[in-house]
């Protein structure tokens, strides 16, 4: 599953923390910081929310402080983005497109794309109601799967116990 979100170079860290948490219906209660990558995905200098009480190798810029654009070394960059340390939650942050037309319809940042059901923050959230009405209707749940059988039939109607006796006799099959 995975978000686009369209966002204006000039916008900062925090709006993009904040439109990430609006993507995935998290709450924003928790801490957080972002820390620009490379293509393995290696933490870099830090972004963060606020500077927290933990030791640090070099202060972390602040999101509130720090633009977008001034972080983008790279066509592709990435960010990685942990969100409430103590549930561990990690975001991969990739910049995929680089546009100078701006939709002055649109409010930024903007999800742009939203594909999949996004995880229950705190893990207690069922799929009830629209949600699960959008993912029977995207992946047809309501249909039984080819090759999938009902509970309680025989094995055997899935032609197991034929290559079994076959390879016993040493048969080719």
């Amino acid at each position: 599953m995975y978000r686009d979100i369209a966002i204006k170079h000039t916008q900062n860290f925090l709006q993009l923390h904040q439109a990430i948490l609006k993507a995935y219906e998290f709450d924003s209660k928790h801490q957080a910081t972002f820390f620009r990558s490379n293509d393995h995905w290696q933490k870099g200098r830090e972004i963060s929310l606020q500077k927290y009480d933990r030791p640090y190798k070099v202060a972390p810029l602040l999101m509130e402080e720090t633009t977008i654009g001034s972080e983008i070394r790279d066509p592709n960059q990435k960010f990685i983005y942990n969100y409430d340390f103590v549930k561990g939650w990690s975001f991969m942050v990739e910049l995929i497109n680089v546009s100078k037309e701006e939709n002055a319809k649109l409010e930024y940042p903007h999800t742009a794309k939203s594909e999949g059901i996004a995880p229950s923050q705190y893990g207690t959230k069922g799929l009830v109601g629209d949600k699960l009405a959008e993912m029977e209707e995207k992946y047809d749940l309501s249909a039984g799967a080819e090759g999938f059988g009902e509970e309680g039939e025989d094995s055997d109607d899935y032609g197991l116990g034929e290559e079994a006796e076959g390879e016993e006799k040493g048969e080719e099959l």
